[in-house]
């Protein structure tokens, strides 16, 4: 007879059932075959070279998120994310088969402002050094650019926070030249400057300064004034206060600031580079579509779009290593 205490431990033990197939991993899959499938068996209108690896490409995907759903009756990870993320990868690979039945099968969109996304794929295997170099230089511009507004902002808003004295000759200097667009200082910048890319790194630090200097303000305004009188009463000092209490305190908002100034980064960066910079993304958008290669601007936007994606990614990542108690309150 079996007795209370293997019952409740039989209740206890976690199951070991295996979790179904996840249906929308198998869906796409599917969308995914069927853009290899397409690719195919369907001819070209155009000329275009990486059908076939493109078609390999597409089966490949499919193929593995097939796998990955099958795996997930074992692997709990892999088959919770194929069963969030399937419903997006079966809506893409409806998407890019009829993208590609639209363009190069049938020719329905306008060339050469719509090119099939075998296009693309060409312009990654056969133009990839240029837009590596494109994607490097833009790289040095943000990150110098942003590194200096950020901690002149960082640094500024401490001091607006903390010192009246700070916040009564920079405030109203931060009134009237913060709220004006980055980009509204472009015939100053690229004749105050020795260099056009001095220039656009002045424009991108101008850009993150602000937001990172009015939301670290605001977090130093609003720390509770009883840490301070705590900290007070155990013997600390003034740089111990500004140091260990308000800018600690304060961090929840310097982040938000660096992520608006991220933003605002991008959107310098991209002008700057159209307008002046003979290099980077922007500059290889620009060459492109005045040779009227319109596969490369959209290939150059796929690269921008993972490269804002990524930095805001690494972004949160360190927002959550220095923010632990804050871990999972914002999520992206």
């Amino acid at each position: 007879m079996t007795s209370l205490t293997e019952v409740a431990f039989e209740a206890e033990r976690p199951s070991r059932r295996l979790e179904p197939v996840s249906l929308y991993g198998l869906t796409s899959g599917l969308a995914w075959g069927a853009v290899a499938a397409g690719a195919l068996i369907w001819p070209d209108v155009g000329d275009w070279l990486e059908t076939q690896r493109f078609a390999v490409a597409a089966a490949v995907f499919g193929a593995g998120f097939v796998a990955i759903a099958v795996a997930g009756r074992w692997l709990l990870r892999a088959g919770a994310w194929i069963r969030e993320a399937g419903p997006w990868l079966t809506v893409s690979g409806i998407v890019l088969a009829l993208w590609q039945v639209a363009s190069a099968k049938f020719g329905w969109l306008p060339l050469p402002f719509f090119p099939p996304p075998q296009a693309l794929l060409e312009v990654y295997t056969e133009d990839y050094a240029k837009l590596g170099d494109s994607v490097f230089a833009s790289l040095r511009l943000l990150v110098v650019g942003f590194a200096i507004g950020a901690a002149f902002g960082f640094f500024a808003g401490v001091a607006i926070g903390w010192s009246r004295r700070a916040g009564y000759w920079v405030h109203p200097v931060l009134r009237f030249i913060g709220p004006l667009p980055a980009t509204a200082w472009l015939p100053i910048a690229f004749f105050a400057f020795p260099s056009s890319w001095s220039a656009s790194i002045f424009l991108i630090a101008l850009a993150t300064g602000f937001p990172v200097t009015v939301l670290t303000w605001s977090g130093i305004a609003s720390v509770d004034g009883r840490y301070y009188d705590v900290a007070r009463t155990l013997g600390a000092k003034p740089l111990f206060l500004v140091l260990r209490v308000a800018i600690p305190a304060a961090l929840p908002h310097v982040f938000v600031g660096l992520f608006m100034a991220l933003g605002s980064a991008f959107s310098v960066l991209m002008v700057a580079e159209l307008m002046g910079v003979k290099a980077g993304i922007g500059f290889y958008m620009q060459w492109a579509q005045g040779w009227a290669s319109y596969a490369n601007v959209y290939a150059a936007l796929v690269v921008l779009a993972l490269l804002c994606s990524g930095s805001i990614t690494l972004l949160f990542r360190l927002r959550d290593r220095v923010l632990s108690w804050q871990k999972g309150l914002v999520q992206w």
